[in-house]
């Protein structure tokens, strides 16, 4: 299990060229990818999500990459056609002002579009490099995700614990909700056998079976008991149980209800209220689970 909370910062140097990825991961209920990167590296942005992507299953996700390079590959060029263009209209302009002052390299320096400048990359020359600081980043995030989630999962399992150990407590009581149930089918009884209409048989069995279904809850202690022990094996054996758990904690108590409003047995109604606690807190760490 593992949180979705975590941070990571890496940083590498190479040849001149240091890298720096930072990473940050918060909760979210669905996968939410956002890369920050130069423009330049942007034809590198699918094969880094894919790295992302297999490795955080859930969760908003933040990776700022970052380069600095000690002596780029620069170039300078002189745009030829912007030169000429301004030149034929400093000489207009000087002509329209009658004077005979000739453009001079000074006045073309600040104009924008003579000088082009650009940077010579080979996108494949920096690809391994940011491919190792994000693999590293991704696992020391990854190891402190892992650190929150376990410490969380010894929390919901505490609580799960008092679930099921109230659910104990439920299972003891149901002979006396036997009892109160055939003790309310015979007062039911009496009140016919006192009144001044002869008993109507099917009536009885009617009253009877509204009681039975009424009460009992046996079904539900058998799909709690069912829900609860899923629960327990998406924890050990799902990497990324946090949307199953949120599910079955809405099927535990959704039972749990049922319970609690099918008995008056005062042990049962406590033992709900204490199901109902834990749960309450189980719910609350699974929003940081992956």
């Amino acid at each position: 299990m593992k949180s979705m909370t975590g941070y990571a910062f890496k940083e590498m140097v190479r040849d001149h060229l240091t890298v720096s990825v930072e990473i940050k991961t918060y909760n979210s209920r669905y996968l939410d990818l956002s890369l920050n990167l130069p423009p330049w590296l942007a034809e590198l942005a699918v094969d880094l999500r894919a790295v992302l992507s297999s490795r955080f299953k859930r969760g908003k996700v933040e990776a700022a990459i970052r380069l600095k390079e000690e002596a780029p590959d620069f170039s300078v060029t002189v745009n030829e056609n912007a030169v000429l263009a301004y030149q034929k209209a400093l000489k207009d302009m000087a002509t329209i002002l009658g004077t005979k002052e000739e453009p001079h390299l000074a006045m073309f320096l600040g104009l924008s579009g003579v000088l082009e400048t650009e940077t010579n990359r080979n996108i494949e020359t920096y690809r391994s490099l940011i491919m190792d600081v994000l693999a590293d980043a991704v696992d020391q995030c990854d190891a402190e995700r892992s650190r929150e989630g376990s410490h969380t999962c010894s929390d919901i399992l505490k609580h799960l614990a008092i679930v099921e150990d109230s659910l104990t407590v439920v299972h003891d009581q149901v002979p006396e909700l036997e009892a109160a149930i055939k003790q309310n089918l015979h007062s039911r009884f009496q009140e016919l056998l006192q009144g001044k209409f002869p008993i109507d048989e099917i009536r009885i069995l009617s009253e009877t079976a509204v009681l039975l279904v009424k009460h009992s809850i046996s079904e539900e202690l058998s799909r709690l008991s069912s829900h609860l022990g899923e629960f327990r094996l998406e924890v050990q054996e799902n990497p990324a149980p946090g949307k199953k758990l949120d599910f079955l904690c809405q099927e535990i108590n959704r039972e749990v209800n049922t319970i609690g409003s099918k008995t008056q047995v005062l042990l049962v109604s406590r033992a709900v209220i204490t199901m109902k606690n834990a749960l309450e807190n189980i719910r609350e760490q699974l929003r940081n689970v992956e």
